[in-house]
């Protein structure tokens, strides 16, 4: 969502191409709405990597994991060929994962310099500038993801995982981002994580958000499409659902927290919406007080339409979309304090309740589901918030003056 709203701010006044990875035939047809808006470069792939290479890498290669799930050779080739082909302002990587490939861009520039074609051909020495586009400061997740496992002896394999990449991160997040002629993050508190890694980045925070237009209970009232019917205690949590911060979320949610609330309101149930379900989610659907969704045409019915939303973060980092779009559509939520951070002036009691430990947050919900006339409260006052200062129309200029810094319209 943040990539396609970020394209469609950005080709009302620049000339776009977006080289995308795409898995499939099915995937290929759903970039349709990007090619009505700028021009793309499908590459098939990546291919999924195994379990066992996953592992054999995490202790034999130098690089993170996240640096090597979508390294391809011919996403390599394709991206070689436009450098070759089209002379660029700007080539920016969305997230660190294609992070390496502003690497290449570098290589090849660095190539044509050298090379006695440059010295005839003015367009092929100009050398493109390089932002990188951090969906999070990633080795922050994997260090709170360390402390968070290596609580639990259960989790003590995961435990030494994350600590093995948060290393591998941290290292290969500032040797990318010295390379980088500018780094966009999305909240204040990834650049500070980020600033620790080296002071000198050029940082600029360019934060998540929301369609506000789309994500609102008047667009909903004027569509025909049928919404499902929700009862008066529905919880509802939405997201990516093989995401370890939202796997791990829904799990704490539905052990820790769910039976608290149902032992004062025992008709609550949790309706857990998204895209590629985790078969552990499958086996909560077996205590009766949970509904794995799986994805849906359109998620805002089903988070307009919940008694409560909730956000029970406890790993992750930067903005998240589902609680900028919870507030849009004037959801009554309760998050955490993690599943909150990054967006600025959200304030407890105001805008949603904010609970960090099982207790307190069932005990939020609970308040919630007895006073229906502050969940509409804190809806009313969270969409206010989101429409002034997260709508996409005012986030993309911010990236636009970026790109007017770093390459002048005289040049």
């Amino acid at each position: 969502m943040r990539i396609y709203q970020l394209i469609c701010g950005l080709a009302q006044h620049h000339e776009l191409t977006c080289a995308t990875f795409a898995p499939d035939a099915a995937a290929e047809r759903d970039l349709a709405p990007l090619r009505a808006i700028c021009r793309v470069v499908s590459v098939r792939g990546p291919r999924r990597r195994s379990p066992l290479r996953r592992a054999y890498t995490t202790l034999a290669s130098s690089l993170p994991d996240m640096a090597l799930r979508n390294a391809t050779v011919a996403y390599t080739r394709a991206l070689h060929n436009e450098l070759a082909t089209e002379s660029f302002d700007i080539v920016q990587a969305e997230s660190i994962e294609m992070a390496g490939y502003l690497l290449q861009v570098q290589r090849d520039a660095l190539d044509v310099r050298r090379s006695e074609l440059a010295a005839r051909s003015k367009r092929l020495t100009h050398r493109p500038k390089l932002v990188l586009d951090q969906f999070n400061a990633e080795y922050v997740l994997q260090q709170r993801a360390f402390v968070n496992d290596a609580r639990r002896p259960r989790r003590w394999h995961a435990a030494a995982y994350s600590l093995i990449q948060w290393q591998k991160l941290a290292r290969y997040e500032r040797r990318v981002m010295r390379r980088c002629d500018a780094v966009a993050v999305v909240s204040e508190e990834d650049r500070r994580a980020l600033h620790a890694l080296d002071a000198g980045l050029r940082i600029t925070v360019v934060p998540n958000g929301v369609d506000t237009a789309w994500f609102s209970k008047t667009a909903l009232a004027g569509e025909c499409a049928p919404a499902p019917v929700l009862s008066d205690c529905a919880l509802v949590f939405t997201g990516t659902l093989d995401f370890r911060p939202n796997v791990d979320a829904v799990l704490w949610f539905a052990r820790e927290v769910l039976p608290r609330i149902r032992a004062r309101c025992p008709a609550a149930h949790l309706l857990v919406v998204g895209k590629r379900p985790a078969p552990i989610l499958h086996m909560l659907a077996a205590a009766g007080a949970t509904t794995i969704v799986g994805q849906v045409p359109d998620a805002r019915p089903y988070i307009a339409g919940a008694a409560v939303y909730v956000v029970p973060m406890r790993i992750g980092g930067g903005v998240r979309l589902k609680l900028l779009e919870a507030l849009a559509l004037e959801a009554a939520v309760v998050s955490t304090s993690m599943g909150a951070e990054g967006v600025a002036g959200l304030r407890d009691g105001e805008h949603c309740l904010l609970a960090d430990d099982a207790e307190h947050y069932a005990g939020a919900v609970l308040r919630l589901l007895a006073d229906r006339a502050l969940g509409r409260r804190l809806g009313a006052a969270g969409r206010v918030l989101v429409r002034e200062h997260y709508d996409w129309t005012v986030i993309v200029p911010r990236l636009d003056a970026l790109y007017a810094e770093l390459a002048p319209a005289s040049d």
